[in-house]
């Protein structure tokens, strides 16, 4: 028994020894589509499954449509940089277990957050993607751990004997803890979406009442204005009244002046006429 547990060791650790392409591996420069598949070909073919090995781990046709779907950033120029491929190979390794649906609700905040650039610590994809790594590495022990004891409990109740139930049933207590561990991502999953969800709306009331604030801001600086706009025509035209006013009264003492002018001219004329005449009597 202890040699075939040995050798059951040795082939989980084989079989569930995950090919990580290696932070240093993934190339600094930029990259062309087809450059990007050969380079995912190249570092994850191990992973695909015997009976499928002329199967592409990345076709152009998956790069279109996770840009289409909004799971990738498109390229500048059709050039794909290191953030890409670090994305690229989330999604190759996520979509074995969640939907796209939910890869999507899961990257989309880090796409926004970290892609092309860093957080307040200093950290983008490149700096997250290593401590990712270190992680799976650490992790790979608690899972040998976890499917030998599967093992173990399977074994205690059929035995190795009857190798098609051994099997059968070794096959559903991995499935019941692959599916306990999938519902606790779905649902964490939705914590991360719903709290993105509750972000955006905080923002978009935000931005809405900025926008509120600034209309009656503009309203109220109108009123302001068409208020001293009156003002001013009211004033003008208390003004031209005064200038009318004042017009008048000096084309009155002009009309006046004038008349007195007239009067005197013809007082002085009519005096002038009677002395003459009077001259004349004598």
């Amino acid at each position: 028994m202890d040699k075939r547990m040995n050798e059951l060791k040795d082939e989980i650790r084989e079989l569930i020894r995950l090919n990580f392409v290696l932070p240093e591996d993934i190339p600094e420069i930029e990259l062309y589509m087809d450059q990007v598949t050969r380079f995912m070909d190249t570092h994850l073919h191990k992973n695909i499954r015997a009976d499928g090995n002329d199967d592409k781990t990345l076709t152009k046709t998956m790069i279109n449509n996770y840009i289409k779907n909004k799971l990738l950033p498109p390229p500048e120029k059709k050039k794909y940089t290191k953030e890409h491929i670090i994305m690229l190979i989330s999604i190759y390794y996520l979509k074995n277990f969640i939907s796209i649906s939910d890869i999507q609700k899961m990257l989309g905040p880090m796409t926004e957050k970290y892609f092309d650039k860093k957080d307040e610590k200093g950290r983008g994809l490149p700096e997250i993607y290593e401590e990712i790594f270190e992680l799976g590495k650490r992790q790979y022990f608690n899972i040998e751990n976890s499917i030998l004891r599967a093992k173990e409990i399977t074994n205690m109740k059929v035995t190795e004997e009857d190798e098609y139930l051994n099997k059968l049933v070794f096959i559903y207590m991995l499935a019941y803890d692959i599916y306990g561990k999938k519902r606790l991502m779905e649902q964490l999953i939705d914590e991360i979406d719903e709290a993105e969800k509750l972000k955006a709306e905080a923002a978009e009331k935000k931005e809405k009442a900025a926008a509120e604030r600034a209309k009656k801001r503009a309203a109220a600086k109108k009123t302001t204005t068409s208020k001293k706009v009156v003002e001013k025509k009211v004033a003008d035209k208390k003004a031209a009244a005064e200038k009318g006013k004042t017009a008048d009264k000096k084309t009155a003492a002009s009309k006046a002046k004038t008349a007195d002018k007239k009067t005197a001219a013809t007082k002085t004329t009519a005096k002038a006429s009677t002395g003459k005449a009077g001259t004349q009597n004598k």
